[in-house]
């Protein structure tokens, strides 16, 4: 039978989530994480539905994609289908062709797992590369060391804090309690954290969310942020080891995180609190 694409409905996602689950390994290549469904999960179940993809042949779902934004695509497939033809032949074609309803005509991304057909098929189509990301993980085997500040589990009561800490520290930032409790209520939280650090006068001075795909799967880190008068104190390094402490707990194998190679400070907070550098992963970008 031919591959199809879908959009599923909100009765569906728990079966696609769960796939997508089945798929993380920390032998794979770094792919679309349960976590990052769960933090656009801030903007409701239905939004999430509308921004998912999937693509089945045989009624087995062989690929997951998230439309982070009108024009990225973030993609990964089962293991064993990176290099089948027919898949990466049809996905290719789902998101080339605006009138198949995934991408725009324009200057769009795909992001792909390393190493799959989809991603030499695109380059054969005269899609280039974009700016580079760097993934970065810590293993999770022997327990993690003390955060030395204040941390604490974001509950109802502080809710204002996290939100607050997150608009502080990105710009562009969106995020409200209102966004927060979204995606509190999603599926995909009953496995995350949201943390909150502190400074020594009680004041929030950052915050971290880290997703578990399950016990014995990579977790990741998305997002971590601090306030920008608080930056260059170590509190990136501090919350990103509560993190990854959270993750352990909830038996996370490692813990995953990937960043702009341009952003070199984030990338040298990760390391500091552990973290090794992965290669460089590169989206596929087509021009406008």
């Amino acid at each position: 039978m031919a591959v199809i694409i879908s959009k599923p409905g909100i009765d569906e996602l728990s079966e696609v989530l769960g796939t997508l689950r089945e798929w993380q390994d920390d032998a794979a290549p770094v792919q679309l994480h349960p976590g990052d469904v769960g933090w656009y999960w801030r903007f409701g179940a239905q939004q999430t539905a509308e921004a998912l993809r999937t693509w089945s042949r045989d009624g087995r779902v062989l690929a997951v994609g998230l439309l982070d934004g009108a024009t990225i695509l973030r993609l990964t497939t089962a293991p064993d289908v990176r290099r089948d033809e027919e898949l990466a032949r049809q996905l290719v074609a789902d998101v080339t062709r605006p009138e198949h309803g995934v991408l725009p005509e324009g200057a769009v991304n795909v992001e792909a797992p390393s190493g799959t057909l989809v991603n030499d098929l695109l380059a054969a189509e005269g899609w280039g590369t974009d700016a580079p990301f760097t993934p970065l993980l810590r293993d999770l085997t022997d327990p993690v060391e003390e955060a030395g500040v204040r941390v604490e589990v974001v509950g109802p009561d502080q809710v204002s804090e996290r939100t607050a800490a997150q608009r502080a520290s990105f710009d562009v930032s969106t995020f409200t309690d209102e966004r927060w409790h979204a995606m509190a209520a999603g599926p995909l939280y009953a496995d995350a954290r949201c943390l909150l650090g502190y400074d020594d006068a009680g004041e929030a001075v950052g915050a971290i969310t880290v997703w578990s795909a399950g016990p014995g799967k990579p977790g990741l880190i998305e997002p971590l942020g601090v306030h920008p008068h608080q930056r260059g104190h170590g509190y990136g390094t501090a919350l990103t080891v509560a993190g990854a402490a959270a993750l352990r707990e909830l038996g996370s194998s490692s813990a995953l995180v990937i960043t702009e190679s341009t952003r070199a400070a984030a990338v040298a907070t990760y390391m500091s609190a552990g973290f090794e550098r992965l290669p460089e992963r590169l989206d596929r970008r087509r021009a406008g």
